[in-house]
């Protein structure tokens, strides 16, 4: 054993305890628990709600200038719909068995309201910037609602080191082994275009990576639903027994390896909270940065066609993985690798479950798939790394964020060809702190965004079309940056 090996071995011995403790028990219930509390204060907005935010996804209009709504949501989508959707929900199948799919849903359902709460309060609170695009985000937020600039810092700190550094070099190992496997394809041929290609994009800026990820999400989400819909209706009929299987396992009553009805249970809770929260981000605070740089005339708005986004990645996205995988062999294969006491690749079991439908072309498809998932998952980590660099930095956030940027490209070439295990269990810690930060501050500032809300749904009963916000609206308007909402 190296040294490196050795070092990282003892590193892992001392983080992986906390990040499982701070995933496994604080976040679970955090997670639900705020997520009920929102449901309840919006009354029910995912439900009372859900055909205007879909309506408002393709209708919001701003003033032409900056990132669009449709913009920003596409950049936020370009983070969350990674390879987590097609590896995680696998990993989630293997470790707590369909019943995790069922309770992925659940906290899908209540992440909708969480990613209103907080994606409108970073809309409230985002300032100007000289490029043009607004920032805003928890770390602003948290300092200006809060009046706390430490809980800002520390979030700010976080996220750099989960989404600057160790997502985009993770992002590119994916990338990298996925081409491989497929079309062998050399780990540095892969390093040296993806550096190139990434480089082209985030040097232009946030405005940049807004207007690549409208283009890459659209096509990349769409294309994934419908080979999806395609096994679907091809196995139509096998569909209530796998509904039943997801509903039955849920509670205790479906095969699952790991023994006693009581672990059955906690297995599937457990993973599939994970899986939707790393999935769609809820309550993260990563969304609410992209939220921000949207222009639009009412902070509701923006929350409202942020929260779509949650239906987009994990009830439909995910669920199009669950499908495919529960409609084919795979899943028997998992359960004798459980009785085996082996261990599966999350990717490996959607590569097999896909070519078992489609033969060579499923393989083809998500070697593909993941090109374009994690391609867009790393620009997005790059615009939220800027807004928080800004933040931190203030006047010379586009100086030290110029500075950092072949850091970041850097961090790309090394994922490409290196493994880093040690790197993504330590971006595991650092996103359980940043979403244990964030879920604390919008428990507190959640009236904020409930009395928006029902300024937004007072102007649309008397007549307005679009409503605009006055700030006025909010107990402490002097809060608000000067000129954003006059």
């Amino acid at each position: 054993m190296t040294f490196i090996e050795t070092l990282e071995q003892a590193v892992n011995s001392v983080l992986n305890p906390v990040s499982s403790f701070i995933w496994g028990w604080i976040l679970t219930y955090l997670l639900l628990g705020a997520g009920l509390v929102f449901t309840i204060a919006t009354r029910f907005v995912q439900f009372r709600m859900l055909f205007h935010m879909a309506v408002l996804v393709f209708t919001e209009k701003g003033s032409g200038k900056g990132v669009s709504s449709f913009q920003a949501l596409a950049t936020s989508l370009a983070a969350r719909v990674g390879t987590g959707n097609l590896a995680g929900v696998a990993l989630a199948l293997f470790v707590g068995g369909p019943g995790a799919i069922f309770w992925m849903w659940m906290t899908a359902v209540v992440g909708i309201a969480t990613t209103f709460i907080e994606c409108t309060l970073g809309q409230i609170y985002k300032v100007q910037h000289g490029d043009g695009v607004y920032r805003g985000g928890p770390a602003f937020y948290m300092e200006r609602a809060l009046g706390q600039r430490w809980m800002s810092i520390l979030f700010s700190v976080f996220l750099i080191i989960a989404y600057g550094f160790a997502f985009c070099g993770a992002q590119a190992n994916t990338i990298a082994q996925g081409l491989q496997g497929g079309f062998g394809i050399p780990n540095w041929v892969t390093a040296i275009v993806l550096m190139g290609l990434t480089a082209i994009v985030v040097y232009g800026g946030i405005r940049s990576i807004a207007r690549t990820a409208e283009f890459i999400v659209p096509v990349m989400a769409v294309g994934y639903f419908l080979v999806a819909a395609y096994i679907l209706i091809v196995n139509y009929d096998q569909v209530p027994a796998m509904l039943a299987l997801i509903v039955k396992s849920a509670f205790g009553y479906g095969p699952v390896a790991g023994g006693a009805a009581g672990y059955a249970v906690m297995a599937a809770l457990k993973n599939g909270v994970q899986r939707g929260l790393f999935s769609n981000e809820a309550g993260m605070g990563s969304t609410p940065n992209a939220a921000a740089t949207a222009d639009v005339r009412h902070p509701a708005a923006q929350g409202l066609v942020q929260s779509f986004g949650v239906v987009i990645d994990t009830l439909i996205i995910c669920s199009c993985t669950a499908v495919v995988i529960l409609l084919s062999g795979v899943y028997d294969h998992i359960l004798q690798a459980h009785a085996a006491g082996q261990s599966l690749e999350g990717i490996k079991l959607t590569q097999d479950a896909m070519a078992e439908h489609l033969g060579t072309f499923g393989e083809w498809f998500i070697a593909i798939a993941i090109v374009f998932f994690a391609y867009s998952s790393i620009l997005a980590n790059f615009a939220y790394t800027e807004i928080n660099v800004d933040y931190l930095a203030g006047r010379r956030g586009d100086t030290v964020f110029a500075w950092m940027r072949p850091f970041l490209l850097a961090m790309v070439g090394i994922g490409s060809v290196a493994s880093l295990t040690f790197v993504w269990h330590f971006a595991d810690l650092a996103m359980g702190l940043m979403a244990t930060t964030n879920l604390a501050a919008i428990l507190v500032l959640f009236p904020i965004s409930v009395r928006v809300l029902r300024d937004y749904e007072k102007q649309r009963r008397d007549g307005t079309e679009e409503p605009v916000f006055n700030k006025r609206v909010l107990k402490r308007p002097e809060q608000v940056e000067p000129g954003i909402w006059d």
